[in-house]
């Protein structure tokens, strides 16, 4: 599959990119079905996956680590995002700086992996600067 440019980043991407959305709870719970979806995405030319921290709570992330676990990361380009309720506790959400330096340690414990490729603000934070977002973006 011909690769593309991911913006100025210097990143080479598939054109298209498995959405792992549906991956858990939210759609198929079955972690071994999931698992051998991204398989064939990546066996047909896909580097490119994207997930996010609040879909199924965690578990398409933690789909997606045990789908890359084995030697299959390093030629994946890995977006991830955060923003959504987590938990009960109204700091567990948005994009304030708390949130985000916790937020991205949690996505790399579930997606067994030392760095995320693109990380993501999910939505808009009308309670947070974005000044204070990107800073905390910034630092990681």
């Amino acid at each position: 599959m011909e690769l593309r440019a991911l913006g100025r980043t210097g990143v080479q991407v598939s054109p298209l990119c498995l959405g792992a959305m549906m991956f858990g709870a939210w759609g198929n719970a079955d972690h071994e079905e999931s698992i051998r979806i991204i398989h064939r995405a990546l066996d047909a030319g896909v580097n490119f996956i994207d997930t996010a921290d609040v879909y199924s709570g965690g578990e398409s992330e933690q789909i997606v680590g045990k789908a890359l676990a084995g030697g299959r990361r390093e030629n994946v380009v890995l977006a991830t995002k955060f923003h959504g309720s987590m938990g009960e506790d109204a700091n567990e959400a948005g994009n304030a700086r708390r949130w985000v330096m916790r937020e991205v340690e949690a996505s790399l414990r579930r997606l067994q992996t030392d760095w995320i490729d693109l990380y993501q603000v999910h939505r808009w934070d009308p309670w947070t600067d974005h000044e204070e977002t990107l800073g905390a973006l910034s630092d990681l």
